[in-house]
C-alpha cells in the first residue's frame, strides 16, 4: 500500500484530505505537532483504521527527516501552518517560525529525501498572498502583496519552494486556494464562529460594513483539486484552487440565518452585530483557476448553497466538536491592534 504523509492532519484542510486519501485505499501518515487549531475529534472515525497512522511531530524536528526515511512516502501535503489573520496580527513570531522556518526545515529534509526516493511535495498555500483584487481576478502570474504578517509568511513559504524548485530540482509543486469552509474547521474563523453563535444565542460579529469579499470553496472540492494536483500536477508549477464564488461578510452571515431559522428557532441575541475592523483588512479576494480547470481537468462541484446547508448541519449534529475546543480560543476578540 503507497504511503503518503500529510502535515497538519489534526486541522481542517489536513484530516478533510486525509479522510479522502484513505478512501483512495492509500496508507496515511499524519504529523501534526498538535497545537490549539488540532483536534483529535477531526480523525476520531478513521483514527483506529489500519491504513492511517498519527505521528506527533513538528516539522522543524529532525525527527521529521527520519519519518520520510521510514515511511518513503510517494507525497508529502503539507498543510502545517499558522493560518489566522487575527491571530497573526497580535504575535507574527508563531507565523514566522511555523510558515517560514517550518518549511525551510522541511524542504532541507525532503531534498535529501527525494534525492534516493521517488516524491512528490506539495504545498498548501492561500490566495492571501496576492493581496487585495480590487477588480478582476488573479492569476497565478499575478504579483505577491501581502498585507498581514500571516500572507506574508505564506508569501515567503511558497518563494522558499519556488526557489527550492530551481536551484535544486525538488519535485514541488505549490496550489493556492481561496477561504475554505465546511465540517471540522476551528470556529475562530468566520462561519464556525457564526454558527456556533447562532446555536448558543450569541450575536453574530461582522468586521467594519460587512463588505470584504472572499471567494468561498466547499473544503471536500478543494480536497478534490490537491489530489488531482498530485496525480496529474506539474512539478514546478503553481496552480490556483477557487470556486469563482465571491460572497461578501455580511451576505453569508444572511445566508446562515436564513438556513438556521428553518430548522430552529433563533434566540432573541441571533442578529449581526458591527465591529471595530481588523488592521490592513483586505477588501476583496478572487482567484483566476482556469489553469487548474484547463490543465488538470479539475472543476468544484458543490455549490455555496449546499455546501453551507451541509455545513450548517455537521455543526449542529456534533455540537460536541465545540467541547473538545478550548472556549476562549471560541468567543474571544484577537487582531485589535
Amino acid at each position: 500500500m503507497k504511503k503518503i504523509i500529510v502535515t497538519g492532519g489534526l486541522g481542517f484542510i489536513g484530516s478533510n484530505l486525509i479522510d479522502l486519501l484513505l478512501k483512495k485505499n492509500f496508507f496515511v501518515i499524519n504529523v501534526d505537532k498538535v497545537t490549539y487549531s488540532s483536534n483529535f475529534y477531526n480523525v476520531k472515525e478513521f483514527r483506529n483504521k489500519k491504513n492511517y497512522k498519527f505521528v506527533k511531530c513538528d516539522i522543524k524536528d529532525k525527527k521529521f527527516k527520519k519519518l520520510l526515511f521510514k515511511h518513503k512516502p510517494i507525497c508529502i501535503f503539507n498543510l502545517a501552518a499558522e493560518t489566522h489573520v487575527d491571530r497573526s496580527i497580535d504575535n507574527p513570531k508563531n507565523f514566522i517560525q511555523s510558515n517560514i522556518v517550518g518549511v525551510y526545515n522541511l524542504l532541507e529534509s525532503f531534498k535529501k529525501f527525494s534525492k534516493s526516493f521517488r516524491s512528490k511535495l506539495i504545498h498548501i498555500s492561500t490566495d492571501e498572498v496576492y493581496g487585495d483584487i480590487l477588480k478582476g481576478r488573479s492569476s497565478e502570474k499575478h504579483p505577491y502583496i501581502p498585507s498581514s504578517p500571516y500572507a506574508a509568511s505564506k508569501a515567503a513559504s511558497d518563494h522558499l519552494v519556488r526557489s527550492y524548485i530551481r536551484t535544486y530540482k525538488v519535485p514541488a509543486i505549490v496550489t493556492n486556494c481561496s477561504n475554505n469552509y465546511g465540517p471540522k474547521q476551528h470556529p475562530e474563523k468566520l462561519i464556525p464562529k457564526l454558527i456556533y453563535n447562532i446555536l448558543n444565542n450569541k450575536p453574530l460579529p461582522i468586521y467594519g460594513k460587512g463588505i470584504n469579499s472572499r471567494e468561498w470553496i466547499y473544503v471536500k472540492d478543494h480536497c478534490e483539486a490537491l489530489f488531482k494536483v498530485f496525480q496529474k500536477g506539474v512539478v514546478g508549477q503553481f496552480y490556483n484552487i477557487g470556486s469563482n464564488k465571491n460572497l461578501n461578510n455580511l451576505e453569508v452571515s444572511r445566508k446562515l440565518i436564513k438556513i438556521s431559522k428553518k430548522s430552529q428557532k433563533l434566540g432573541k441575541n441571533v442578529k449581526i452585530l458591527f465591529v471595530k475592523d481588523r488592521p490592513g483588512h483586505d477588501i476583496r479576494y478572487a482567484l483566476d483557476s482556469n489553469k487548474i480547470k484547463k490543465k488538470l481537468n479539475w472543476h468544484p462541484k458543490i455549490s455555496f448553497e449546499k455546501g453551507i446547508k451541509l455545513t450548517f448541519d455537521w455543526y449542529t449534529n456534533n455540537k460536541t466538536y465545540y467541547n473538545s475546543l478550548s472556549k476562549k480560543d471560541i468567543i474571544r476578540r484577537l487582531g485589535k491592534k
